[in-house]
């Protein structure tokens, strides 16, 4: 894809409707497991388990493995700025604010990577663009009202959501120019090994998790939800969609998570949508369609 290019097509609009319900359930099954982990454990059982839920199907791919320690730098990289710096910034900032406002702040992430993309010269600063992500947050904001859940003191938390943001969209610069054209089933193992390896020091030093009384089974139920479902499979469909149509639009699931969480309450827990959820639909999806063009353009033909 050239940095030029920016609209997406049909294929990768459903995958990225698949990857917002898969990140979407992360914020749910953060909220569990953190009612008995704490959050570096928390992070170390997420990447470790999906790191081995990945290991078999590389050799059933036939994908070989990284060669020596330059061969390695990139997952690392971005292992790091992917999954061990956001997903620990995250889990810290939901012990502050609720998963809702967690997931809003989490919508800043195609703004960010917007602004990365440009300053780095790897995509054109589209008005068009920056224009349809503003409104996007706009419609973000209305989705969920009055319920976010915001009380004094929780600034903090706030703060670590926008810099999980942020790194995101660092690592959308980092997979651009160092893993274009890898394998996506390998990018995403070759990181979460990378990212394990990182946990396994930072929670041993921090946390000593083998200290810790043993969880529940809603809580093991709720770990391996999080490595399976928002993590080894997220990735494999992230990376795809990446190679395919770019960083500034893989990062738009960001703003189809708050709606997907409400479809999930809607079809799976019957809660009831109300009109405002309505409205704050309609606007992400304009959004949606001004950043992808292809409507615009046939209005101006």
């Amino acid at each position: 894809m050239s940095a030029s290019d920016t609209s997406i097509d049909a294929r990768d609009w459903s995958l990225l409707g698949l990857l917002s319900v898969l990140w979407g359930g992360s914020f749910f099954f953060n909220s569990v497991v953190l009612k008995e982990l704490p959050p570096f454990t928390l992070v170390f059982l997420r990447v470790t388990l999906a790191a081995i839920m990945l290991l078999p199907l590389l050799s059933l791919y036939r994908i070989r493995f990284p060669a020596g320690l330059p061969g390695w730098k990139p997952f690392v990289a971005i292992g790091f700025l992917n999954n061990v710096l956001p997903f620990s910034l995250i889990v810290m900032g939901q012990t502050y604010i609720p998963g809702g406002l967690a997931s809003i702040l989490n919508a800043t992430t195609p703004l960010f990577t917007v602004v990365v993309m440009a300053v780095a010269g790897e995509e054109k600063l589209h008005a068009r663009r920056i224009a349809g992500v503003v409104v996007g947050l706009i419609g973000v904001i209305i989705l969920h009202g009055d319920g976010l859940g915001l009380e004094s003191g929780q600034g903090i938390g706030i703060l670590l959501c926008l810099a999980a943001a942020f790194s995101y969209g660092l690592s959308a610069l980092v997979a651009r120019r160092l893993l274009s054209n890898a394998p996506p089933l390998g990018t995403a193992t070759f990181q979460m090994l990378a990212s394990a390896a990182m946990m396994t020091v930072v929670a041993g030093l921090v946390e000593r998790p083998w200290q810790l009384p043993m969880p529940g089974a809603e809580t093991w139920l709720a770990a391996i939800g999080l490595a399976a479902l928002s993590t080894a499979l997220a990735y494999i469909v992230f990376f795809q969609i990446l190679r395919r149509s770019g960083a500034t639009n893989v990062m738009l699931v960001t703003l189809l998570i708050p709606i997907t969480a409400i479809l999930l309450g809607f079809l799976v827990l019957g809660e009831t949508i109300s009109l405002r959820e309505i409205a704050g639909a309609l606007v992400i999806g304009s959004a949606l369609l001004v950043i992808d063009g292809r409507v615009l353009k046939l209005f101006q033909r």
